[in-house]
């Protein structure tokens, strides 16, 4: 395969899967219906970041181990469900506790939403697994060292991420900026994002090794 057809396959593979509504792109949609734009690219940041240590894990061969033990899967699993759970309760708890004006005024400041985001990545088992999976698809022995090509692969699949995320938060931030100064549908917005939160750390809770 030529490079241009390689790097072509490469990226139309990475878009594809960036924008499969999984965990991460739902967690980082449901923080830019709550707290607005600043809060979403923010969420997008810390979940690439996070994502950023499972291509570190999977170029030094340590994502395996969640690949191979049940036990390693089980417990990362539980710890990520529980973690969305306790942020999907606690957004329902403060559903419509303060008055959001016309200019948004986010819950969770922007800082807390990119260590959250770190984190909900982190803990997703299963985004260790996929670089795993995904990136030695297109490892050329050809090319040099593994490791480094895969680090270098995983790097893009993260800015294709980036890209992509942040571009969804700004559609998405423009489309609830006109629902902001509404106390009521602030409330819902508040109960769309616990709900979500919740929905997300069951699923990963019932998620199964592959």
């Amino acid at each position: 395969m030529s490079d241009p057809a390689f790097w072509l396959v490469f990226f139309l593979a990475a878009l594809a899967l960036n924008l499969s509504p999984g965990p991460d792109l739902l967690f980082v949609l449901s923080r830019t219906l709550s707290g607005g734009r600043r809060v979403g690219v923010a969420s997008a940041c810390g979940v690439c970041s996070g994502a950023l240590v499972h291509v570190a894990a999977a170029a030094l061969g340590l994502s395996a181990i969640l690949a191979t033990s049940a036990l390693a899967f089980a417990v990362v699993k539980y710890v990520g469900a529980v973690y969305l759970l306790y942020l999907g309760i606690q957004a329902l708890r403060s559903a419509g506790g303060t008055q959001l004006s016309v200019k948004p005024v986010p819950r969770a400041s922007a800082w807390q939403a990119y260590r959250q985001g770190i984190l909900v990545d982190i803990l997703n088992p299963k985004a260790a697994i996929f670089f795993m999976a995904f990136l030695p698809q297109f490892v050329r022995p050809d090319q040099g060292p593994v490791a480094l090509q895969l680090l270098g692969l995983g790097v893009l699949v993260v800015l294709v991420a980036i890209v992509v995320e942040c571009s969804l938060v700004l559609l998405a931030a423009r489309a609830t900026s006109a629902l902001r100064g509404n106390r009521r549908l602030s409330q819902w917005l508040d109960r769309v994002l616990g709900s979500m939160l919740i929905g997300l750390g069951i699923r990963l809770g019932l998620a199964e090794r592959v």
